[in-house]
């Protein structure tokens, strides 16, 4: 499996019970497509850089996943169509390489 890191901002004027809703039904797509949830890491509301569909704030969150590339993929394709999602940005995580040193 491979490690992926989503990215997405959640339109600011959502009440907390369908943000909520929403992180667990992305959260719930990955399991179910055989993917491990690894952290949620919810930022919050922060100020955007520049206005996207007339806002200037969003809803921040981080979820850091492992799966094969149909998941990441699975995911992309519902973040893109959900109109409550004002950007996104799914990366795949390199492997951290092993730099113990054996000690002789």
């Amino acid at each position: 499996m491979r490690n992926y890191e989503s990215v997405f901002v959640i339109k600011p004027d959502l009440e907390a019970e369908a943000t909520a809703a929403l992180i667990e039904k992305f959260t719930k797509l990955i399991a179910d497509q055989g993917g491990e949830v690894v952290q949620v890491n919810e930022w919050g509301k922060k100020r955007m850089a520049y206005e996207v569909r007339k806002y200037r704030e969003g809803y921040y969150v981080i979820i850091e996943f492992k799966g094969a590339p149909n998941v990441s993929q699975e995911l992309e394709r519902l973040l893109r169509i959900n109109d409550d999602i004002l950007r996104y940005l799914i990366t795949r995580l390199e492997e951290k390489p092993n730099t113990e040193k054996e000690v002789s």
